[in-house]
């Protein structure tokens, strides 16, 4: 074997394949590319598309952002070991979803929908594709399978998506009640960008604390007041029953984490590009 492997593999073969390697093939000579020292977006593209994380974004921080949360909806009541997959599935999308009409409306048939993982340069697709993992079981819901749930005011049941945008169209805020290791599994930027303000965990991932946890005893299925936003970052006591809601306090659980959660877009850490949790804007 080594006789054939010092006849066979020599320099000159190495300089003869990769004399050309920065050339590439005709199909990628082929590719027209604007001119220019930044990238040129292209408006039609179902896979990248130009992100708002920056919109609005100035050198200096714009004081304190944090505010209480009122009067939220539950957007999903969640059980344990709520994975990255089921917040933000990378795998095909669904016929029937959000993504699917979304991508359906811009041109793409439904064999070219590819997969989530191949269009999370798409944010209009990937907030379309939080928490629709076919296998996901939302407990608002009896017997549903799927990134489902019920519309508080009407009781309608339709796609967490939808039901997302309609809250945000009315104003409310929303959280979400999840049980032990939510966000399990491989590290995924979108299962930190697809998250709510607020949301109700134990043992939760780092990358997902942008978006801080709330303390209390119990599950609440029709809404959610966050108190002490801005209060000191020691953990804070159980929520109190008030009526049919509930007066959660939010956890704050090291020194920096009220900086952190005042000026999400203006974190550093591993965990990949900041999400912006507290816009309220349909975008995140």
């Amino acid at each position: 074997m080594a006789d054939v492997i010092a006849k066979c593999v020599t320099r000159d073969m190495f300089l003869t394949k990769y004399a050309d390697v920065f050339s590439g093939e005709k199909e990628w000579k082929a590719i027209k590319i604007a001119e220019g020292k930044t990238y040129a977006w292209d408006k039609d593209s179902t896979y990248v598309a130009n992100p708002p994380y920056f919109e609005g974004m100035t050198a200096q921080l714009g004081g304190d952002t944090l505010r209480d949360i009122d009067k939220a909806s539950v957007l999903a009541i969640l059980g344990d070991s709520i994975t990255t997959d089921h917040i933000s599935p990378a795998g095909n999308i669904a016929k029937n979803s959000p993504a699917a009409l979304y991508l359906t409306e811009h041109g793409v048939a439904p064999a070219d929908f590819n997969s989530y993982g191949a269009r999370r340069g798409n944010h209009e697709v990937m907030m379309r594709g939080t928490f629709a993992n076919t296998r996901i079981r939302n407990e608002m819901l009896s017997g549903v399978e799927g990134g489902y749930t019920r519309f508080i005011s009407s009781g309608e049941q339709m796609s967490i998506y939808d039901a997302a945008m309609r809250y945000k169209a009315n104003g409310t805020p929303l959280v979400i009640f999840a049980g032990k290791e939510y966000g399990t599994g491989s590290s995924r930027d979108w299962a930190a960008k697809g998250n709510v303000p607020a949301r109700r965990a134990r043992r939760d991932r780092r990358e997902l604390r942008a978006h801080p946890p709330l303390q209390f005893g119990g599950h609440g299925r029709a809404a959610a007041d966050v108190r002490g936003r801005r209060d000191a970052p020691e953990p804070q006591p159980q929520g109190r029953r008030d009526g049919d809601h509930r007066r959660h306090r939010q956890r704050a659980d090291a020194p920096q984490a009220p900086h952190r959660h005042r000026h999400p877009r203006r974190r550093v850490e591993r965990a990949g590009p900041p999400p912006l949790p507290y816009r309220h804007d349909g975008r995140t």
